[in-house]
């Protein structure tokens, strides 16, 4: 079965934006729409990567945000799914994104720029955990840390960015101390965490954190946020 023939054009949420996804494929959700959203460009930003970057959902709508004061890159391993993220870019006639089609462990080594900032939403799950694993290849390696770990991800974020640079990160409550314990390694100082659940009644699902390359430990932990109570996740995290 051909599942190209199964590309769908969809609204990007709130964004103004369109975007290719496949129904065979691993889409995006909204963990990447909050990350997008948690990130803060501040004064003297101009480089953004993206890691594990998809069909480039938080390239997009990083634009929608920032996108005449900044150049954003997003690293893409899954050639199916790259291909998804460069049909959006194209067709929203984005100028400033630039996707790559790399091992974002092969990248930092052909790459000598420094970023201001650094993205990702990493493949959540351990490939040790085969009760979960999808028979699907493009999927499995959207979800578990087949083609890279959290170790890796961390590894290449203190590689990519300039000294005290912002790392931005989402990833499943469950896996919080995993989290602490890699950016411990690789010299991240944590700034600013925020739980993410569904409601009142359930537990934590997502943690995003913010985190600076060479910086010190001081952190804010944010007012949890419940889904359902928001209509529209634009501007969820609004900075007066």
């Amino acid at each position: 079965m051909n599942m190209r023939s199964n590309n769908e054009l969809n609204d990007l949420f709130d964004y103004g934006y369109k975007i290719f996804q496949n129904k065979d494929y691993f889409k995006f959700s909204i963990d990447s729409v909050l990350l997008a959203e948690f990130v803060d460009v501040k004064k003297g930003h101009k480089k953004i990567l993206d890691m594990c970057s998809g069909n480039a959902p938080i390239p997009l709508i990083l634009n929608t945000k920032y996108g005449d004061n900044i150049d954003i890159v997003g690293v893409e391993i899954q050639k199916d799914i790259y291909d998804l993220g460069r049909q959006s870019i194209d067709y929203n006639n984005v100028k400033n994104i630039r996707l790559i089609n790399m091992d974002v462990k092969e990248y930092i080594s052909s790459e000598n720029t420094k970023y201001d900032i650094v993205t990702c939403n990493p493949p959540y799950f351990k490939k040790t955990d085969m009760k979960i694993l999808n028979d699907n290849e493009i999927k499995a390696i959207a979800r578990h840390e087949i083609t890279i770990d959290l170790d890796e991800v961390l590894y290449c974020a203190s590689r990519l960015l300039k000294n005290k640079g912002y790392f931005y990160l989402v990833h499943q409550a469950v896996r919080l101390a995993d989290v602490i314990n890699a950016m411990k390694k690789y010299r991240f100082g944590v700034k600013k965490v925020q739980m993410v659940y569904d409601d009142v009644k359930s537990d934590c699902c997502f943690i995003l954190i913010e985190a600076i390359y060479n910086g010190e430990d001081y952190v804010k932990i944010n007012q949890p946020l419940f889904l359902r109570e928001h209509n529209t996740y634009k501007n969820i995290f609004r900075r007066d």
